[in-house]
């Protein structure tokens, strides 16, 4: 057979298949003994011999609809709520002291508590349970409010106040007419200085032995500090060797404010009339400016006399122990005490000699 009649023959195949295509299609890899099968008719026949789900009726797809907008409802009403609670809670706490909070409440809390009394209608009955149910839960909220501010302000309060009331025991009383110097630390007694070579060092200004040795005869000497316990106990037991100072405080007995630690001289136990505060940074440490005898921050200079200079008006007032030593302070603000003191006493005697002279000359 020629190749012309063979093209003729394949030619004429091609088109019976074409114009029938359910009787071929492709031959499987797997060999003769598979099925043919036509991919028209894999069209028409089902995927699955489960039939699919039915639609849901409209009206249960709009019930459904009504409920999720429901819940959203009520989801956002909840955080509403919340915020608005919060918000609240956070201005009452801005604006008010507890004890103003608590007096502005009284009458919402007690609103919840509602009697019903037995000769009572049942409408009014009805009414009061309801009012009572009510007020029930904002009623709750606010003693919860307040009980949680209440220990929140205890446990802030333990790191704000002194330790105590009274800080120091009573005087003796023999003692009483005497009066109380507190001395600050740093930069009054001593200076702290660290360095990268040796670390720490703590030096004590010229002067501080014979000071407190001295006025240990008049005065009840208190050392009275911002650092930690742990700082200032060995520290005065290495200054004080003679026992001159009879109390230390440190930074538990100081009032914490504005992020800063305040010596509070009225929780000594010790009237404000007889009490001095000697400091390098007397004015910005101390609650009672009145008190204090500011004196320049020591910080290691070699010619320092200030603690020495001090000791003749301390021990002016110990021996003439006015009735009150704030006005005697505040004639001096601004002043440097020690000269001061000098100028006026040197005044003073100059007035008595002048006084005296007139005499002496009419006995001649």
């Amino acid at each position: 057979m020629s190749i012309v009649t063979r093209s003729r023959r394949i030619f004429s195949i091609v088109q019976k298949s074409n114009t029938n295509p359910h009787l071929y299609s492709s031959v499987s890899s797997n060999g003769p003994n598979e099925p043919i099968i036509s991919s028209s008719v894999l069209g028409n026949l089902p995927t699955s011999s489960t039939p699919p789900p039915p639609l849901p009726p409209p009206e249960s797809a709009a019930a459904a609809r009504a409920g999720g907008q429901s819940w959203s409802f009520l989801k956002y009403t909840l955080i509403a709520a919340l915020t608005g609670g919060v918000a609240t809670a956070g201005y009452a706490t801005y604006a008010y002291t507890l004890e103003e909070v608590d007096e502005k409440t009284k009458a919402l809390r007690a609103s919840a508590k509602v009697s019903v009394a037995n000769d009572m209608s049942s409408f009014d009955k009805f009414q009061a349970m309801l009012k009572s149910a009510t007020m029930t839960v904002p009623a709750k909220l606010v003693e919860l409010y307040l009980d949680l501010r209440a220990s929140t302000e205890e446990h802030v309060r333990g790191f704000t106040e002194p330790s105590s009331e009274l800080l120091l025991p009573d005087l003796h009383p023999q003692e009483q007419h005497v009066f109380t110097l507190v001395l600050d630390l740093n930069e009054t007694l001593l200076y702290s200085d660290w360095k990268r070579d040796r670390g720490w060092r703590t030096f004590k200004r010229a002067g501080v032995d014979d000071f407190l040795e001295h006025l240990a005869q008049f005065y009840e000497i208190i050392v009275y500090s911002d650092q930690q316990a742990m700082y200032v106990d060995p520290i005065v037991d290495r200054l004080d060797g003679k026992h001159c100072i009879r109390y230390r405080l440190s930074r538990a007995a100081t009032r914490y404010q504005d992020g800063k630690h305040y010596r509070d001289l009225s929780k000594l136990n010790r009237d404000p009339k007889r009490v001095l505060y000697v400091s390098g940074n007397a004015l910005e440490s101390c609650l009672q400016p009145e008190n204090c005898v500011p004196i320049k921050p020591w910080k290691c200079e070699s010619d320092d006399t200030t603690l020495l200079d001090l000791i003749p008006f301390l021990e002016y007032v110990a021996r003439h122990r006015p009735a009150d030593i704030r006005p005697v302070l505040a004639s001096y603000q601004g002043r440097d005490i020690a000269k001061e003191f000098i100028e006026r006493s040197k005044e003073h005697q100059r007035k008595m000699q002048e006084q005296k002279q007139p005499g002496r000359l009419w006995r001649r």
